[in-house]
């Protein structure tokens, strides 16, 4: 395990991205949970508003993030440095983040329908940097025998076909089996060769001039929401919390 460690994580430099992400995934539960206990009136915790002023948690976020990302930028992949910078711009990153619809509707919309999209942006990021961790590829590795090069070789022709077909999934309008597909073989390649979504990049250029496809394409979806859309709502809710009605 020891090897494993050294040779796939500290010597390419990973380190640092490793503590980013768990600092990330840690800061939006914890966050989570305090914000839960704030909206439900118990535990210690209260809404931080100086001057009757509401002072959401995407501000320290930011600052954190902005110390984090020029320390890291400044202290390179190995050392304190650049373990410190990574905890701190992990924890900005998970603090802006899970606050991600706020900063795009530019409304406190955290506790209603739109403020679903930040659990899904925070699922997402966590999934890419899982991605960019799992890919162990032989840059930053010295002297790899042709064993390693063989075994290594072959994990990035992986994600490179994966990476394709991800795209295709993409186009299509399916940003979740994109990403899953990036590190779990064929999941993308179902997206893939479906119908795209009615409003996808796909289905603006290629049914422009296909009516059938196009109604195809919004009855598939609209099935597909109606399935599928309420155990996604309860796994939201059991994560974020659920919404006001």
């Amino acid at each position: 395990m020891g090897q494993w460690w050294g040779r796939n994580i500290v010597e390419p430099g990973k380190l640092p991205l490793l503590l980013a992400l768990a600092a990330f995934v840690l800061t939006f539960l914890v966050t989570r949970v305090i914000t839960r206990l704030i909206r439900a009136g118990k535990g210690p915790f209260r809404n931080i508003s100086p001057g009757g002023i509401h002072v959401h948690h995407v501000v320290p976020g930011v600052v954190l993030m902005v110390i984090g990302g020029f320390g890291a930028v400044g202290s390179g992949r190995h050392g304190f440095g650049a373990a410190a910078s990574a905890v701190l711009f992990g924890t900005g990153a998970g603090l802006v983040l899970d606050e991600f619809a706020l900063v795009l509707h530019l409304d406190d919309v955290y506790w209603t329908e739109q403020g679903r999209k930040s659990v899904e942006i925070v699922v997402l990021t966590a999934a890419l940097v899982g991605l960019m961790l799992s890919g162990f590829l032989p840059f930053g590795v010295n002297e790899l025998t042709p064993g390693e090069l063989k075994n290594r070789s072959i994990v990035v022709t992986n994600f490179l076909v994966n990476f394709l077909i991800a795209l295709f999934a993409l186009a299509k309008g399916k940003p979740r089996l994109a990403v899953i597909g990036c590190v779990v073989p064929l999941v993308a390649l179902v997206g893939a060769v479906r119908l795209a979504r009615p409003n996808s990049p796909w289905a603006r250029r290629f049914y422009r001039h296909r009516p059938r496809a196009r109604r195809k394409a919004r009855m598939r979806a609209y099935r597909h929401d109606a399935r599928w859309e309420a155990a996604r709502n309860k796994v939201h809710d059991l994560l974020a919390g659920a919404p006001d009605r």
